[in-house]
């Protein structure tokens, strides 16, 4: 069986574009040389790897593994390019960072101004990613760093062909109704009513496993994902919420309602970078970024304790 790899591009172009037509634009070609190239591919398996349908063209499960072998061959390249400018001397290239608001912010954002400085040669692009897109793109290459929380759905499972290494060991704070005394202990939580958290995000995890220590079995009927919310939810005494101390560092303002508290005996959240694992490991540009940033977080650490 003889596979063409320059048809894999066009699949995974038909793929991304969700149909011929706009694969055909997007590659400056006609929807019928597209159309060409894919029924060649199909010829050369014996299988289809499209299924047309009036809505548009839908992967068939060999078009799927076809689709992705070609994102490992896409994001291979790269990193392989990477590489081979990065052994001209010092490293230099570009480096994506993906990841959610609060770890760009409280991690990320911070140390791109300082890498301006000592790495003049290296330029960091950062896009903010939601969990599943963000897994997304650094399979296929779009990015090249991406932070995620190991507790949420993305972080708990590593894909093959990738590594993450942990950053920030970051404590869960609570967010109470300033009008109540001062929690000192878990047990000073059990009377409180708990915003519900979206499943995508660590909290999620982190407050039901507190509700089900202080006995609680039902959340609030409300619920967020965006840290300012939930402090706007506490203010208005609709429930109490966990926060991480990441985010609380970063955030402009505490509304004079609410009081956010340390508590012992409340767990932390991890953050992770994941990142891809080329044949030689990840290219030296993004070692070096990494590297950077793993001790900007342990500097980010030690101002939290």
């Amino acid at each position: 069986m003889q596979i063409d790899p320059r048809r894999l591009t066009v699949l995974l172009t038909v793929h991304r574009a969700g149909g011929v037509i706009a694969a055909a634009a997007q590659s400056h070609l006609s929807p019928s040389a597209v159309s060409q190239q894919i029924a060649k591919l199909e010829r050369e398996l014996g299988f289809p790897v499209l299924d047309r349908q009036p809505s548009g063209s839908v992967l068939t499960p060999v078009g799927r593994l076809l689709v992705e072998a070609a994102e490992r061959i896409e994001a291979e390249l790269a990193d392989v390019r990477q590489a081979v400018a990065g052994m001209g001397g010092e490293p230099s290239g570009k480096v994506v960072i993906g990841g959610f608001r609060s770890a760009l912010r409280g991690l990320v954002l911070p140390l791109v101004q300082e890498l301006r400085g000592r790495l003049p040669n290296v330029d960091v692009h950062v896009l903010e990613s939601e969990t599943e897109t963000g897994a997304t793109e650094l399979r296929n290459g779009v990015l090249d760093l991406l932070l995620a929380e190991a507790d949420a759905p993305v972080g708990r499972t590593q894909p093959r062909g990738t590594r993450d290494i942990t950053l920030l060991d970051d404590p869960w704070l609570v967010a109470v109704p300033a009008s109540m005394p001062r929690p000192r202990t878990t047990t000073d939580l059990s009377h409180l009513d708990w915003l519900a958290v979206d499943e995508s995000a660590a909290a999620h995890g982190a407050t039901q496993r507190l509700m089900s220590q202080l006995g609680v079995t039902t959340p609030a009927p409300h619920r967020y994902s965006d840290y300012d919310i939930a402090l706007a939810m506490v203010d208005a005494g609709l429930g109490a919420a966990l926060l991480p101390a990441l985010a609380m560092s970063t955030t402009t303002s505490i509304p004079q309602g609410v009081q956010v508290v340390a508590i012992p005996g409340l767990e932390r959240r991890i953050i992770i970078a994941r990142h891809r694992l080329g044949r030689s490991g990840p290219n030296p540009v993004t070692v070096q970024v990494l590297d950077e940033l793993i001790q900007h977080a342990a500097r980010v650490a030690g101002a939290h304790r």
